[in-house]
């Protein structure tokens, strides 16, 4: 499933492509399609299809096409504080997104069905917390995986906000993930065909949307009747130290964002976008040399100067003025590491 919109060279471009074809309709969604590069989930030697609106699967590891992604944030309709399940979490891709919106006291819980798929979506949810440069943007609900086949859940498990299910629902499994919402709670899943948005209206009551066709390979049926059950992660509180890092956080973040707005500063951009720019900058130079034909020659040196030097900004270490402040703080070395999330940049 996936080819509805063109083959982006980066992730900007593969989100600017999804925005123009009105899959992705929000701001929200659109930020935190940008925050979290696509790439950055695939398999070093894969990488180059990551743009591509298609799927991807190598051995267990699986990722949908992005339309189908950006119609599934979409539809959820996610807020901060919210529970949210994803049945088939697979890379932890969907999961990390979500979490940017949560915020620090939502719940963000995925069950997958593959050991090694687990491993590997902790992995990257290590290195996204320790070195994305747009961690520290945003307030996040980490993802927590477990084991195990999601139609293995136990009776009277506690129900969610939102849920989502990465694969094709088999009809006599329906009422089975319907339950696993609260009331006012909205399910996305395949099925019959169809990628389904499901609101819970009532203790007995739903409404159903048809989004938009899709396949989707079937869930794992169990194999045996007396298969283990799935442990659904706790729901503890957060500890006092958790809420302090916080509460701390937080005000560094609005005194940096006051400060930006009083001496009249945007928000540094992500270096990517400004890569992205200096391709057009490049397209726009080509159509009017060639339009234009010899006289154009002093204009492609100068294009040429600024493309350069557009490039050398690029290169330039974002400034992460969370981190700056934290650094400054009079504490022990160790209190500011926990600060940061013992980040690596």
């Amino acid at each position: 499933m996936g080819g509805a919109v063109s083959a982006g060279e980066d992730n900007e471009e593969l989100v600017d492509n999804l925005k123009e074809a009105d899959y992705i309709k929000t701001k929200k969604v659109e930020e935190v399609f940008r925050a979290i590069d696509r790439g950055d989930y695939y398999l070093e030697e894969h990488r180059d299809n990551a743009y591509k609106d298609l799927a991807w699967k190598h051995g267990n590891i699986h990722l949908s096409a992005p339309c189908i992604y950006s119609e599934v944030m979409e539809s959820l309709k996610l807020k901060p504080n919210l529970s949210f399940l994803n049945l088939g979490c697979g890379t932890g891709y969907l999961s990390t997104m979500v979490g940017l919106i949560l915020g620090p006291f939502g719940i963000n819980h995925g069950v997958e069905i593959h050991q090694d798929v687990v491993e590997y979506a902790k992995q990257k949810l290590s290195w996204f917390m320790k070195n994305a440069e747009v961690f520290d943007d945003y307030e996040f609900c980490e993802p927590r995986f477990v084991i195990g086949n999601c139609l293995l859940l136990p009776s009277g498990c506690k129900t969610y906000d939102r849920v989502y299910c990465g694969a094709a629902c088999p009809p006599e499994h329906e009422n089975y993930m319907k339950n696993l919402l609260k009331i006012g709670g909205i399910l996305v899943m395949p099925f019959e065909d169809q990628l389904q948005q499901i609101t819970r209206t009532g203790q007995n009551s739903w409404e159903t949307k048809n989004i938009l066709p899709v396949s989707f390979a079937p869930l794992v049926l169990p194999q045996k009747s007396d298969a283990p059950q799935v442990e659904l992660p706790d729901c503890s509180c957060r500890t006092l130290q958790d809420l302090c890092r916080i509460s701390i956080r937080r005000i560094l973040r609005a005194n940096v964002k006051a400060e930006k707005l009083k001496e009249g500063m945007s928000s540094t951009r992500p270096k990517r976008k400004r890569k992205r720019r200096n391709r057009y900058h490049r397209r726009n130079h080509v159509r009017d040399h060639e339009s234009d034909g010899p006289p154009n020659h002093v204009r492609k040196e100068d294009s040429e100067e600024s493309e350069k030097e557009m490039e050398e900004e690029a290169e330039k270490p974002r400034r992460n003025p969370l981190r700056e402040r934290i650094d400054l703080l009079p504490l022990p070395p160790a209190l500011k590491q926990y600060l940061m999330y013992y980040r690596t940049k």
